[in-house]
C-alpha cells in the first residue's frame, strides 16, 4: 500500500537537527525529500563526529531517505533556481533565523502569493518574534532556559542536561505534525492546486516548555518549583532505580495494588500496608525510608532474576542498558530497528529505521544518507531542466554534485 504521504514534496532547507529531523519522520511517511544545501560544506553536520572513516554519523543518523542537492545560495542563477524549486514543491520547511528567507529571494508571503497552497514550515531557536528572535539558539541553551535542566540530576546544585538533544528532536517531532496537520487541511480546502496552505512554527524554546507537561502545569497552578528527583519519578513511589545483588533495575509500582504486589513478592507482604507506605502521597513523602526497605529485599537475588519475576505479576520492570546491549536485546532485535544500507561509495551502513509503524508495516530505508550534491542532477531533470541546462549550471559553479558518481547500493530490509 501507498504511505501516507507519497506525492509529497519537501524542500528542507534545514540543517544541524531539528529540522532534519522532521523531515526524516516525513521521509518515512513516504514523502519526497530534497534536501537543499549550500555548495560548501552542505549542512553544518557533515563536519560534526562521531566519524566513520570521512562520514559524520551524526549527520547520517537523521537523513536518511532524502536526496540532496548543492547550490550557490547567494548567485542569482542559485537564488532563481531555489526559488523555482520551493515553488514546485508543497512544503518548504527551514530553521534559518527569522528574516533569512527574505534574504535569499524566498519571502514567504512572496511564495505564498505566487502558491496560495504552499505550506512553509519554520523552526527558530526562541520564535519569530520577541526581544530574542534573532538571538541563536541551540539545544542546550533551550534545554536550561525552559526548566528541564533545573528538574534534571541528583540535586538543585547540579543541573543535568539529557543525554541526547532531545529539545532539537521533540521540536522536530512538532513541526512534522503540523506539516502533516497542515497537508491535510490543505486537502480538505481543495488539494494540492486550490487548497489552502498554511505556515507552521515552532521554536527549540516553545518544545523545550511544551515537554514539561506535569512540571511546569505544577508550578503555573500551585507556585511550587519543582525540584529535581534524580532517578525517581518526581510524583509517584516506588517508581525509579533499586540496587539489587548485583545490578541497578528500574520498578514502576506507583498505584497501590502494584506496591502491595511488590510487597509480596519481595517477601514482606505486611509492607504493603504499613501506614506510612499505604497510600501513594505516603509513599513519596516517605520515599527515602521506602528505598531502604525495598533494597534490602532486593539484595536476595540478582537483578535479571527479579524482572522477569516482576514482568510476571504485571509490574513494570527493566534494567538500565548501554547501547551495546541495547541492540542485542531480544525485544529491540524482534523490532527490527536496525537496518543495513550502503552509501553511495560502496561503505555498509547499519542505520535506525523510524518510529512510526503504517498498517503493520515499519518505516524503511529506501535510500542511504547522501553525499554531498549526490542527487543533483536527478533533482534537476526532475524540475523540468535539460541535460544541456544542467551541463551549464554545473561548469559555471550554481550547483555541484561529487566528483564520481558510483553506483549507490541497495537498501537490505533485514536487521543487524
Amino acid at each position: 500500500m501507498a504511505l501516507p504521504l507519497e506525492g509529497v514534496v519537501v524542500l528542507d532547507l534545514t540543517r544541524a537537527l531539528a529540522g532534519p529531523y522532521a523531515t526524516a519522520l516525513l521521509g518515512d511517511l513516504g514523502a519526497t525529500i530534497i534536501k537543499v544545501e549550500t555548495k560548501k560544506g552542505g549542512d553544518s553536520t557533515r563536519a560534526w563526529p562521531p566519524f566513520e572513516g570521512e562520514h559524520s554519523l551524526y549527520f547520517d543518523s537523521i537523513n536518511r531517505n532524502k536526496s540532496s542537492i548543492a547550490i550557490d545560495f547567494y548567485s542569482a542563477e542559485g537564488a532563481a533556481l531555489l526559488r523555482r524549486m520551493a515553488l514546485d514543491a508543497d512544503v518548504v520547511i527551514e530553521n534559518f533565523k527569522p528574516g533569512t528567507m527574505a534574504e535569499m529571494g524566498l519571502d514567504p508571503a512572496g511564495l505564498r502569493a505566487e502558491k496560495p497552497s504552499l505550506i512553509i514550515a519554520s523552526v527558530s531557536g526562541f520564535g519569530s518574534s520577541g526581544p530574542l528572535a534573532q538571538a541563536a539558539g541551540l539545544d542546550q541553551v533551550a534545554q536550561g532556559m525552559s526548566g528541564l535542566m533545573s528538574v534534571t540530576g541528583e540535586d538543585a546544585a547540579h543541573p543535568m542536561r539529557v543525554g541526547v538533544p532531545i529539545v532539537d528532536i521533540y521540536a522536530g517531532v512538532f513541526t512534522a505534525v503540523g506539516i502533516a496537520a497542515a497537508l491535510f487541511g490543505r486537502e480538505r480546502t481543495g488539494g494540492a492546486h486550490g487548497g489552502v496552505g498554511r505556515t507552521v512554527e515552532t521554536s527549540l524554546l516553545e518544545a523545550a516548555i511544551a515537554v514539561s507537561a506535569f512540571q511546569g502545569q505544577r508550578y503555573l497552578s500551585t507556585g511550587q518549583i519543582p525540584q529535581p528527583q534524580g532517578n525517581n519519578h518526581p510524583v509517584l513511589a516506588p517508581y525509579g532505580v533499586f540496587a539489587t545483588a548485583d545490578i541497578p533495575i528500574i520498578i514502576a509500582a506507583g498505584g497501590d495494588r502494584h506496591f502491595q504486589q511488590l510487597a509480596e513478592l519481595l517477601g514482606d507482604p505486611e509492607l504493603g500496608f504499613e501506614a506510612e507506605f499505604a497510600t501513594g502521597r505516603a509513599r513519596s513523602e516517605h520515599r527515602d525510608a521506602l528505598t531502604a526497605r525495598l533494597e534490602t529485599l532486593l539484595a536476595a537475588r540478582p537483578g535479571l532474576e527479579w524482572v522477569a519475576e516482576l514482568r510476571r505479576i504485571g509490574i513494570p520492570a527493566g534494567p538500565i542498558l548501554n547501547y551495546e546491549q541495547v541492540f542485542q536485546d531480544p525485544q529491540v532485535r524482534h523490532l527490527d530497528m536496525v537496518k543495513r544500507t550502503t552509501r553511495r561509495d560502496g561503505s555498509a551502513l547499519p542505520l535506525l529505521r523510524g518510529p512510526i509503524t503504517v498498517d503493520g508495516a515499519a518505516p524503511v530505508i529506501s535510500k542511504a544518507p547522501p553525499a554531498l550534491g549526490e542527487d543533483t542532477r536527478a533533482v534537476l531533470d526532475r524540475l523540468g531542466l535539460t541535460a544541456e541546462q544542467i551541463d551549464g549550471l554545473l561548469a559555471a559553479g550554481i550547483v555541484a554534485e561529487p566528483a564520481q558518481q558510483p553506483s549507490r547500493g541497495t537498501t537490505q530490509e533485514e536487521g543487524v
